[in-house]
């Protein structure tokens, strides 16, 4: 949908919420839930061995993307790059990737992809990833960026249609990779997803914590599954013939 909405992503000159959280971006309302687009899961790397996913984009990413999008614009880049470009600045921006990171390497993830770092996966070796969200846009209540839980996407009609509709397609391209799902409310899905026979349980790295500053639970959670987390890293990579 880049191309619908780039007439008016051009124009923007501020960032805040008052500028993109406004009927012009709405794809969808109902009640204090609304749906917004934003322009950074318009590309998908098939080529990944890592898949990372999300529940929706928040609103540091789509902000992010926004600006991302408006300058490339600007400068008159093809479109497919600015799209590159929107994914790969505004994916898991912030504290959380940060977090990220430490996770992963400490799971020595990093090794087994021969980087330094997982750090490395956001920057030069990013054809390694491909990141996503179970809700390709960003959803809010209130305002306020939407966690999974309240509603639940499989309680929500329009967000249950979504997510089959873009997720499913999605984590269809990469049958191979190694998902990690960020939060219970993404492995619930996942769950229903290897139940219904669309993916291994084997090559989902199932209670991984969500990295977010903001789950207090998260070291403690980290701690507790990090060895069954290990083993099923050196089991996946075992069973695909990379170590």
């Amino acid at each position: 949908m880049f191309e619908r909405y780039s007439n008016e992503i051009i124009k923007l000159d501020s960032f805040e919420k008052q500028d993109l959280l406004t009927e012009t971006f709405e794809l969808y309302h109902n009640g204090h839930l609304k749906i917004y687009y934003s322009p950074h899961n318009e590309i998908i790397n098939d080529k990944a061995k890592i898949l990372i996913v999300g529940i929706t984009p928040g609103w540091t990413q789509t902000r992010i993307a926004y600006q991302i999008a408006r300058d490339g614009l600007r400068n008159h880049l093809e479109l497919e790059e600015i799209k590159k470009q929107c994914k790969r600045n505004s994916r898991f921006a912030g504290s959380m990737r940060r977090n990220l990171i430490e996770m992963l390497d400490e799971l020595r993830l990093n090794e087994k992809l021969q980087l330094n770092s997982c750090g490395e996966l956001f920057a030069d070796k990013d054809y390694l990833l491909h990141t996503t969200s179970v809700i390709p846009y960003p959803v809010f209540i209130n305002q306020k960026n939407y966690t999974g839980a309240h509603p639940k996407i499989t309680e929500d009609e329009v967000l249950y249609r979504l997510f089959r509709k873009y997720f499913y397609k999605e984590a269809g391209s990469l049958p191979d990779a190694l998902i990690i799902p960020l939060g219970k409310s993404v492995q619930e899905l996942l769950l229903q997803m290897i139940r219904e026979n669309l993916m291994k349980e084997e090559q989902c790295l199932l209670g991984f914590p969500h990295p977010s500053g903001a789950n207090g639970h998260r070291k403690r959670q980290f701690q507790e599954n990090k060895n069954q987390l290990s083993e099923k890293i050196e089991q996946y990579f075992h069973h695909h013939g990379i170590t």
